[in-house]
Parts: structure tokens; C-alpha cells; sequence
């Protein structure tokens, strides 16, 4: 019984030391962060962050996540909104680049150029589209921007809904952290929003 008892205590403390690890995990697939380090390399964009979103993960929890190539690490992570339009719901979005949908659209974006926001923090950030499937976002006003009402935390299982009409919403705390982030940048930021 004392064997055992030994066992338990030494597999607890491994628990214990590796919990850290484990609860500030990315939620973001290597092979995901090897696409973005790699095409951030090739674009001429920042090689040091990029915002990732993960359609995917349900609008309740966390899933835009900043991630921070160098420490190799998720450095903030929140909420976000997708769009309201073509039929979508707080569990299952719908993506469009159609100008007029209200959809968020799916893709890589270069986001650039800091501006006055009527919504959140009044800031947000033009993003361009780089892909076919988002080439329309500059010409849609798709912006990364905070709304207030948004929570600073996980509200699962209830939903995040009716905030964005097609850009990426966040709340005004995780906005404030990643402006101080971004004002900085003399390169543009690789934000990906995907749904896998």
C-alpha cells in the first residue's frame, strides 16, 4: 500500500509541474503556426507575432489568439465575434467575401494602419485581404476592432452574437493589450482567420 501510496504522490507532483504547461496551451496546431511563421518570412510581414483565429472553436470561448514566435507561446488570447450575416448563428458561422454580407471571411490578412474607431477603445486596424476568399475586406471596411459589451472572459457555453457584421469584434481589454502590441510594429501582422 505504501508502494503505491509513493507511486500517487510522485505521478501527482509530475501533474503539478507540468500543469503550467498544459493551461497555456495555444490551442493552435503546429502545423498551423509553421504555415503562418512561413508565410509571414515570405510576405515580408512580422516574424515575431501573429493573431490567429479559430472560427472552429466555439464563439463562447477564447479563439483569436496572439502568438508570440519568438517565446513560443500564446501571449493574449479572448473572445471574438464573427459577422451576423447570411443565416449565421452564435454556434455556426457562415463565411462570405461578398461585399453587403455581413459575413466574416475567411483567410490570411495583413492588418496595418491604426485608425479612430466609433466602437470599444475607439482604435482599430485596417486589414487587407491576401487570399481570394477575403479579397474584398478593405472594400467591405472589415476592421480588427473592440466593441465593450464583449466579455474579457469565457462565457461557454452560451454564445458571442449580434456584434460583428463581418469584422473580427473583441473585447476592449484584449484590444488595449494588442494596440500596445501593434503600435510598435514597422511591419504589418499576419492575422488568420480559419475554421479547422
Amino acid at each position: 500500500m505504501e508502494k503505491y501510496k509513493s507511486l500517487y504522490l510522485s505521478m501527482l507532483n509530475l501533474l503539478l509541474l507540468l500543469l503550467p504547461f498544459w493551461s497555456s496551451s495555444t490551442h493552435i496546431k503546429a502545423e498551423k503556426l509553421s504555415e503562418a511563421y512561413a508565410f509571414c518570412k515570405k510576405n515580408k510581414l512580422d516574424t515575431t507575432v501573429c493573431i490567429m483565429v479559430d472560427m472552429s472553436i466555439p464563439s463562447g470561448k477564447n479563439r483569436l489568439f496572439v502568438y508570440d514566435f519568438k517565446q513560443k507561446k500564446t501571449i493574449i488570447a479572448g473572445l471574438c465575434a464573427h459577422g451576423v450575416g447570411g443565416g449565421s448563428t452564435s454556434t455556426k458561422p457562415v463565411f462570405s467575401n461578398t461585399v453587403g454580407s455581413n459575413c466574416t471571411s475567411l483567410g490570411k490578412y495583413k492588418v496595418k494602419n491604426r485608425s479612430y474607431s466609433n466602437w470599444g477603445i475607439n482604435i482599430h486596424y485596417k486589414m487587407y485581404g491576401l487570399e481570394k476568399t477575403n479579397s474584398n475586406a478593405f472594400k467591405r471596411i472589415i476592421v480588427l476592432h473592440s466593441y465593450t459589451p464583449v466579455p474579457n472572459y469565457e462565457i461557454y457555453p452560451h454564445g458571442l452574437f449580434g456584434q460583428s457584421a463581418g469584422c473580427p469584434v473583441i473585447a476592449d481589454d484584449q484590444m488595449t493589450k494588442i494596440d500596445r502590441l501593434l503600435i510598435k510594429k514597422k511591419k504589418p501582422v499576419l492575422l488568420w482567420i480559419y475554421n479547422e
